[in-house]
C-alpha cells in the first residue's frame, strides 16, 4: 500500500501559476531525490486555495514530507502562502483509464 500527504494551502501573495513554478523547482526536485517519492501535484481549486498532493511507499516517508514541505514553505513561500491542513492516509485506490491503442 502507498500512503499519500493531502496539504491545503492559502495564496496569500502572487498567483497558482507563480507557486507551481516555485514547486517545480524547489520542492519537486527536492521530494524527486527522497526514498519512496512517488508523484507530487498541485491542484488549483479557487478562491486563492490550493491542493498539495504526494504519494509516498511509506507512512514514514509520507509524513517525513509534510516536515520537509513545511520547512520549504518556512524559507521559500512563507510571506506568499498559509498551510491550512495536512493529512496523511493509506491510498486505497488511484487508478486511471486504460490508454485506447
Amino acid at each position: 500500500m502507498r500512503y499519500t500527504r493531502l496539504a491545503t494551502y492559502d495564496i496569500i501573495k502572487g498567483t497558482f501559476p507563480e507557486m507551481t513554478a516555485t514547486a517545480e523547482k524547489g520542492i519537486l526536485p527536492m521530494f524527486a531525490n527522497e526514498p519512496g517519492f512517488v508523484d507530487y501535484g498541485l491542484v488549483d481549486i479557487g478562491q486563492n486555495k490550493v491542493v498539495s498532493i504526494s504519494i509516498w511507499e511509506t507512512r514514514e516517508e509520507a509524513h517525513k514530507s509534510a516536515t520537509m514541505a513545511a520547512n520549504w514553505v518556512k524559507e521559500n513561500h512563507a510571506d506568499r502562502v498559509r498551510l491550512l491542513t495536512s493529512y496523511v492516509g493509506d491510498l486505497a485506490l488511484f487508478r486511471g483509464a486504460p490508454v485506447a491503442a
